[in-house]
């Protein structure tokens, strides 16, 4: 078994609606008010993890729709931008998220074969994303180096789903930790 680094480089992966979801069942939050820089560098923080980057990735409804949200979600990824976050989005359609799970799975794969993290925290419960911890062990097992997937979401006592991703160590986001990640800003349009 390979040694466990002294320095861990991490790289968080956030899965927005998800999380949103997850957040909006746990707290009862009505819109995607959470803050992912602040909730990475808190968990990486709190585990001795050194974060290396934020990589975020949403659905958003085309500029077409005149829908809000689209306006919501392009004032906050371009603020996440300028604060040095990469930021991915795919069309809604119909109202359904396509593809956005299956990007996250390629670059954590990516991000752990170029060996850019020793740790992927993958901000999610898509259980989709349990194939992808998956290569990340047999990866680990041909690179002969210590790997590790680690899947954090909203849990409260009145949250439905306590499960993280299968194959994932589960990093629970307790209420108290979320509302200090509260980003200030309310990019909703008229706010």
């Amino acid at each position: 078994m390979p040694a466990e680094p002294l320095e861990k480089r991490a790289v968080a992966f956030f899965d927005g609606q998800n999380i949103f979801n997850a957040a909006k069942e746990a707290f009862g939050y009505q819109f995607p008010n959470y803050d992912p820089i602040c909730l990475a560098a808190a968990l990486c923080k709190q585990r001795g993890w050194n974060l290396q980057q934020v990589r975020f990735y949403t659905g958003i409804p085309g500029p077409a729709a005149g829908d809000r949200r689209t306006q919501f979600w392009n004032a906050k990824l371009a603020q996440l931008g300028r604060r040095g976050a990469f930021t991915f989005t795919r069309p809604l359609r119909h109202g359904s998220e396509k593809g956005i799970d299956v990007r996250i799975a390629l670059d954590v794969v990516s991000a752990v074969l170029e060996r850019r993290c020793d740790v992927a925290l993958v901000f999610s419960q898509d259980q989709d994303l349990g194939e992808a911890a998956d290569e990340v062990r047999k990866i680990s097992k041909q690179q002969g180096r210590w790997v590790k997937v680690a899947s954090a979401f909203p849990v409260s006592p009145i949250a439905a789903n306590k499960r993280g991703i299968n194959g994932t160590e589960w990093i629970h986001i307790e209420r108290a930790l979320y509302d200090s990640c509260i980003d200030p800003r309310d990019y909703r349009p008229g706010s």
